[in-house]
């Protein structure tokens, strides 16, 4: 018998791959790649600002120091002539009378705005039937062009043949009040045109505000025993203050420059009773012709906006601190 011899069997042995691992990536490539991705979306709000904002401002600035007449249109030659522009518009007595408007306008506009548009808000807060729909109708003032709601005011306020007269005239009250004629009339009728005109503005901005304070707070307050006066100054207010600081800012910066509504109503008269630094500037600018006073009133204007937009965002910085 016999015996199967066994087999062996031979393994031939090969040598192992050596595994390749991906070369690690650069830190600095992609840190490099990261800050280009992030100036393409800036850059076009850069070229923006500085073509539509910059270069009007720098050019404004410069056209001050210059003796800008249309002749420059024809021949190209604006010669500098130091600062007798902003002198000869700081010695003219309407410029001082101008920046006395613009201060009154201003403050008369921001204080009744607020005061109402902050009433309404508190009265919309609470729930009631109706609510959605007039807070919507108290809108409409807000979205009609100013122009247009100049024009149609001046035929309100006229003298002879306004509806306010009309109706004044019919409860026999005095139906001959020359809102817009009389020099101690028009600048007071201007201002109240333009808080009928910002009253829903500062009413949604201030809305939203009351909104975000939590209930709690005014729960706890009923619970101590406070009344609704205590409760507003105490809870309310101090809780509102980023949105009264955003509100009263913005309205600044849309008030002071304001022009379209001043034109429309009165056009800076009767006997510059009227005239703002933004119809000076028009004035000087469009309608004598003397760009360079024209611009130096504007360079005011700007600086005027430029010290409150620092208050504001110092004022925010604080608020976030």
């Amino acid at each position: 018998m016999t015996t199967p011899t066994p087999t062996s069997t031979v393994t031939a042995q090969t040598p192992a791959k050596a595994s390749t691992s991906p070369a690690a990536p650069d830190p600095g490539r992609i840190a490099r790649r990261r800050r280009l991705t992030q100036w393409g979306f800036v850059a076009p709000a850069v070229v923006f600002m500085l073509l539509f904002f910059g270069y009007p401002l720098v050019r404004n600035v410069v056209m001050s120091f210059q003796d800008y007449t249309p002749k420059t249109f024809f021949t190209g030659e604006a010669p500098f002539n130091g600062a007798d522009n902003w002198s000869n518009v700081f010695q003219d007595a309407l410029f001082g009378k101008a920046l006395w408007h613009t201060l009154v306008f201003t403050a008369g506009s921001l204080l009744g705005q607020f005061c109402i548009g902050l009433a309404l808000a508190v009265f919309f807060s609470r729930r009631f039937p109706l609510n959605g729909v007039l807070r919507s109708l108290i809108l409409l003032p807000w979205l009609v062009p100013m122009v247009v709601s100049g024009i149609v005011w001046r035929r309100i306020l006229d003298q002879d043949t306004g509806v306010l007269n009309s109706f004044l005239d019919t409860l026999g009250i005095g139906g001959h009040t020359p809102w817009l004629t009389s020099p101690e009339m028009a600048l007071l009728s201007v201002i109240l045109v333009n808080i009928w005109i910002g009253i829903p503005f500062n009413m949604v901005i201030l809305y939203g505000g009351l909104q975000e304070i939590p209930k709690e707070l005014h729960e706890a307050a009923a619970l101590d025993g406070a009344s609704a006066w205590r409760t507003f100054r105490s809870v309310t207010l101090p809780m509102l203050r980023p949105v009264v600081t955003v509100v009263l800012v913005l309205g600044f910066m849309s008030t002071v420059k304001i022009l379209d509504l001043i034109l429309a109503l009165t056009d800076g008269g009767p006997a510059d009773a009227t005239q703002t630094l933004g119809t000076l500037t028009y004035q000087n600018s469009f309608v004598q012709l003397d760009f360079g006073a024209g611009a130096v009133v504007g360079n005011v204007l700007i600086l005027i906006s430029a010290v409150f937009a620092v208050f504001y965002l110092r004022a925010n910085r604080t608020e976030g601190k």
